[in-house]
């Protein structure tokens, strides 16, 4: 990997903490189709897309990133919703030939912001809009770890999750255990153009999203808010 100069260095992030669920079987497609807020056509081997599962009320179960692994998909989400996730899908596999693994032990996850083609060998990598713009993540063994971030390193600035979270917040992007809870309906959180795609067939909480899209209207909505005074905020929530 060609290093870069310090002013053009790019960031990269550590995403290997994050839940990361594995789902296969002859009906995998048109069973996460029917669970997701996104279009699945659009997911594949080299690109992912941000989705969020929905309870019957059109409010938010995950927000998730999920992409095409061979005869599989890999969905990925933050870390406390290791356990609920998979148990909230498979709470709808009745008749369908679906298997879905926890796999978070199984991949390393990195993320890289960069416009730049990533060649790294032996490596899954996958372009996915994280935050403002499109990176790219990267899947790998778990042994390979140490290996990938160093090489990583070379060329590209690491930052923690703490920077990460402040980027985050000053992009209006809101995070699960943060700004996203169970009784938010994403488009009160501005994820109407990341993760919902109207044209697509049904899916559980639809309804809902539908009635607000023809409306116009939302009860409440994520705002950002500036000290003029250089004075802390508390903590950010979501406000009308």
């Amino acid at each position: 990997m060609t290093q870069r100069s310090g002013t053009e260095r790019d960031f990269f992030l550590d995403l290997s903490a994050r839940a990361k669920l594995r789902v296969s079987g002859a009906d995998r497609f048109r069973f996460i189709n029917g669970q997701i807020t996104n279009d699945l056509r659009e997911a594949n081997e080299t690109a992912a897309i941000e989705a969020c599962v929905l309870n019957a009320k059109g409010k938010l179960n995950a927000q998730i990133f999920i992409a095409a692994l061979g005869e599989a998909f890999l969905i990925d989400a933050d870390p406390e919703l290791r356990e609920m996730l998979r148990a909230r899908l498979e709470r709808y596999v009745i008749a369908d030939d679906v298997q879905i693994e926890d796999v978070t032990d199984e991949f390393s996850l990195f993320h890289v912001f960069t416009e730049d083609p990533l060649a790294l060998e032996s490596d899954r990598i996958v372009s996915a809009r994280r935050f403002a713009t499109t990176g790219w993540d990267i899947w790998s063994d778990p042994a390979r770890h140490e290996a990938v971030r160093r090489e990583l390193a070379s060329a590209y600035l690491f930052i923690d999750s703490a920077a990460a979270d402040v980027m985050r917040i000053e992009q209006g992007l809101p995070r699960w255990g943060r700004e996203l809870t169970d009784e938010i309906i994403p488009i009160e959180a501005n994820l109407e153009q990341r993760t919902i795609d109207y044209q697509k067939g049904c899916y559980i909480g639809q309804e809902v999203i539908s009635r607000i899209k023809m409306s116009g209207q939302t009860n409440k909505r994520l705002c950002g808010l500036i000290s003029l005074n250089n004075t802390p905020l508390q903590k950010s929530r979501l406000g009308t």
